[in-house]
Order: C-alpha cells, then structure tokens, then sequence
C-alpha cells in the first residue's frame, strides 16, 4: 500500500487509480502524513475525530550565534528556520492557533501531550489553562546521556518537560491505562520522572552524508509509553509537527492509527520511508492490561464457596502483626487487638486492626500456604480467571 500526497492532501492507495476516499474514516486521513502547515491542515480535519494528541511544537530556543564546544568545535544545535520567531508575542500566538486546531479535533474524552523546554514549556502551560484544557501531569524526562553545557556557566540541560491534559475542565472519560504502567514498573505505581536516553545510534535517521534528518528527533521508547499510557489499540493518535515520523512509527507498530502533520517535504519523505519500514506487532502482543475497575465482582464468601478458603482458616497480614478468623458466611472475626472480638467484613477487619477509616481487605489479608503467605486477592485472581474462561 503506498502513501500519496497531493497539494497539502494525503491518502492511501492500494493500486494505482484508487479511490480518493480509500483511508479515510469520516473525513479522516487514517494512517496519512499530510503535507502542510499545520494550523490549516487541522482545520480541514473533522471535529472531535482523534483520541491522542502528541505534539513537538518548536521551542523557540533563541540560539545568539553559532554554538561551540571548548576545543572551538561548531556543535551541531537546533538553528532551523522554523524554531526561529520574531518575538515571544509572535510564538504565544502560534501556540495558541495550534491549541485551538487541535482542541476542535479532539474528542471530548481525548487528551494531548506536549513536549518542550524551558524555553517554552512554561508559555505553553499557561496557554493550556487559558484555553480551558485541564492539566493531569506534567512529566520530567530524564535524559541518561543528555549534551553538556559547554561553557560551563549554566547546569547541564538534563531533562525536558511534557504536559499530559484532557480536552475539557474536570478531564473525566479520557484513557489511561494505570494497571499496564503499574506493571511496567515492578507492580508500583508508575512515577512522573522517566529516564530514557536521548535518540541516537541506529534509530536516529541519517541522509547519505550522515547527517541528521532532523535535529529533534525523539527516542521511540518515550512516544512508546505515552502511547501505551493513554490510548487503546484502534485509537487515532494525532502530530501535528510529524518531522522524522517517530509518533506515527510507534503508531503503527502499536496498532494505533495515525495523522501525521509536517510542512517539510525532506521530513515527510524521511517519515514516509521509515513507517512503511514498521511491521506492525500481532494483536495478541497489544491487548491491554486489564482494568481492575472493569473486572467482575467477587465476594469473599465466593473463595468460601468454591472452597478455596475453609471456614476457620485463620488469615494474617504479610507482616503477621494480626489475626483474622474465617467464618462460614464470608466475614472475619478480629482476634488480635484493636478490635478483637470484632465481626465484619474484610475490608472493614483489616481497617479495625490498624486503626485506619479504610482498608484493601484483598490485598491486606494473607493466607499461608506451603509456599509462604499469599495475599487472598491472588484466589481472587483464580476465580476471575475462571469466570473468564466459562465465558469463551
């Protein structure tokens, strides 16, 4: 299949003559890269279309003269035309055009991600609120090699800055997949510091001199866990500023959709080259992690019932601080202090013991077992699975 560019219009084609509309999705480009400025492109795009947004505006560096290292070496920096604007005034309007163009393309539980620099993270937040998009994270990637500050009078630059923000005030219905960035990282809840290295060796795109594509190309592990972070296989996922193609690369590979925006024609063929590059992963390598929210009920006195816990089995925290009796009708009877004597529930038996207003019975109580404690959650796992294979 062949991508085909047109004056600023893309579309797919499987053979030569094929349909105009081939690819497209209500009036959406699927799996395009349209050639174009990225403000008028948007706002050919149909209203409410796309659930991610990722978007590498410029940074407005203002870079005052050639950069060098201390042995008088040019260092190879961002100095392109298209990071350049004539004054702070003329990039706050920029920022909010795009904003706005990208605000109607997005559905009302979408989200959008933006990456920049302290050159202009910090306008670009601000704008962000005065449109009305609501701030869910801003994350710190941490860079493992970042370039060194050459003339010593400033700290080394190790790290750049993404604002992670729904649509609408209140952010409610937009996608994030917690379970998944749990279990990427240890089974702990996943942080806002994330340390990747910066693009290089065999992922970063050379033309035939071997020099850069372009000078801004992001890794494909960062793009990769934003993806995985907040949109679901089938999604459409949005960059406006597509440059070297790494947001629609890892689309592809995840088996998102995407629209690609890049008025540079050298970017866009280097894009279109590399995406076509990509094998998509097979579905059973993309099916999400599920949602504890989403999964089925299950009360305790059902491990009771499909005899998994015995009445009078006595339960324990991991620590064996406290002491909890099974009873018959799914509850527990308090035998350590506070609350001995006390019957309940074992969310309300694990509160009682520690003292505390609340209390994850699943995961606070232990059984023992010839392999050592075990939380009860994990015969709560036992059954979901069950109920899951009864269902196929």
């Amino acid at each position: 299949m062949k991508l085909v560019v047109r004056n600023g219009e893309a579309r797919r084609a499987s053979r030569p003559g094929a349909s105009r509309s081939s690819g497209l999705n209500g009036g959406l480009p699927l799996d395009s890269i349209l050639q174009g400025d990225c403000i008028a492109e948007l706002s050919r795009l149909p209203a409410h279309s796309v659930d991610l947004v990722f978007a590498d505006p410029p940074y407005n560096l203002q870079l005052q003269g050639e950069l060098k290292r201390p042995d008088d070496s040019r260092v190879d920096a961002v100095d392109d035309a298209w990071d350049k604007f004539e004054s702070f005034q003329a990039y706050d309007a920029f920022t909010r055009a795009w904003l706005l163009a990208v605000r109607r393309v997005l559905k009302p539980t979408g989200t959008l991600w933006v990456i920049g620099s302290y050159h202009n993270i910090f306008r670009v937040g601000a704008m962000l609120q005065d449109l009305d998009f609501w701030i869910l994270n801003d994350i710190v990637w941490r860079k493992t090699n970042p370039m060194p500050n050459f003339r010593g009078r400033r700290f080394t630059n190790a790290h750049e800055t993404l604002i992670w923000a729904a649509r609408d005030p209140g952010g409610k219905g937009y996608t994030f997949n917690y379970e998944a960035m749990k279990a990427a990282n240890e089974d702990v809840q996943m942080r806002s510091d994330w340390l990747f290295p910066i693009c290089s060796g065999h992922e970063r795109l050379k033309d035939d001199d071997g020099h850069k594509v372009h000078p801004t190309q992001k890794p494909e592990a960062l793009i990769a866990r934003i993806l995985l972070a907040s949109s679901k296989p089938g999604d459409v996922v949005l960059d406006p500023f597509l440059g070297s193609g790494t947001t629609a690369a890892v689309a592809k590979r995840l088996g998102r959709h995407f629209v690609g925006i890049e008025r540079d024609s050298t970017y866009a063929e280097a894009a279109r080259a590399r995406i076509d590059a990509v094998q998509p992963l097979p579905d059973a390598a993309l099916a999400s992690a599920p949602s504890a929210r989403e999964a089925p009920r299950i009360a305790f006195a059902s491990l009771i019932e499909r005899g998994l816990i015995a009445p009078g089995t006595m339960l324990t925290d991991a620590k064996s601080r406290y002491r909890a009796l099974v009873r018959a009708d799914g509850t527990l009877s308090l035998e350590t202090a506070p609350g001995l004597g006390t019957v309940g529930s074992i969310h309300r038996a694990g509160a009682l013991a520690q003292g505390l207003d609340a209390c994850n019975g699943w995961t606070f109580w232990h059984l023992e077992t010839g392999e050592g404690l075990r939380p009860i959650d994990s015969l709560r796992a036992v059954v979901r699975s069950e109920m899951a294979m009864a269902a196929e």
